[in-house]
């Protein structure tokens, strides 16, 4: 039985890391996904790897070069508003969903998300601001009750993320949790005002896009070391 569990599970976990540390900046846009190298960074087999990076191409989170393996995309400019128009249509139509119909149980969930963010601002732990920050916007795809909505923004996600990474200039963040205190208190009211400021959210993030370099690769081998399957 733990012979058939454990190839699943040592897939999951790489996919999972792999994911974490392109949302959180870790691993740098661009960088090539050498299987040789992430196998001997997890300590896996390259099956193993192969597996976490198939699924990661289908879920759009990685590029599948045909005979030259993965990498971690580069989104374009011209990306960029792609990307964004998307997330204002689906967010801004979450957000006049949910106003003023948030139970306490999820306002309590996104009170406590935006707390972790200002912590992890304050003790300067970028990483970890940035994935409180996505599953902010998560948990108000999931609180709708379409999955759809929760699979669209799996997608936009990451992809925002690799944007911030390549063209945001600077170290301020602009999707940081004060603005995500304003976004509460205006899902506390109706719905056309919380649609508005979601999409002044939104749109304060995308012209932020504009001289941020891209940052240098870290060697695979050393960045997934912590992850090694003993």
């Amino acid at each position: 039985m733990k012979t058939a569990t454990a190839p699943a599970t040592a897939t999951q976990r790489v996919y999972d890391t792999i994911h974490a540390a392109i949302v959180e900046h870790r691993l740098a846009p661009g960088t090539r996904l050498r299987e040789v190298e992430l196998a001997e960074g997890f300590g896996v087999s390259r099956t193993v790897v192969r597996q976490a990076l198939h699924r990661l191409g289908q879920d759009q989170v990685v590029e599948l070069e045909h005979n030259r393996g993965a990498r971690v995309p580069q989104p374009t400019r011209e990306q960029a508003a792609q990307v964004f128009d998307a997330r204002r249509v689906v967010e801004c139509e979450l957000a006049r969903r949910l106003a003023g119909k948030l139970s306490a149980e999820q306002r309590a969930e996104l009170d406590a998300l935006v707390r972790q963010e200002a912590e992890a601002e304050a003790r300067g732990d970028a990483p970890a601001a940035i994935r409180l920050s996505g599953e902010f916007h998560r948990a108000l795809a999931r609180f709708a009750g379409n999955p759809v909505f929760v699979r669209l923004l799996d997608e936009l996600l990451p992809t925002t993320s690799l944007l911030i990474a390549l063209y945001q200039g600077g170290t301020d963040r602009s999707c940081a949790a004060h603005t995500h205190t304003g976004l509460l208190t205006a899902l506390a009211g109706v719905g056309n005002g919380a649609a508005g400021e979601m999409r002044r959210h939104l749109s304060e993030i995308e012209r932020s896009l504009s001289v941020g370099e891209a940052v240098a690769p870290t060697p695979l081998r050393d960045l997934f070391a912590p992850y090694r399957e003993t």
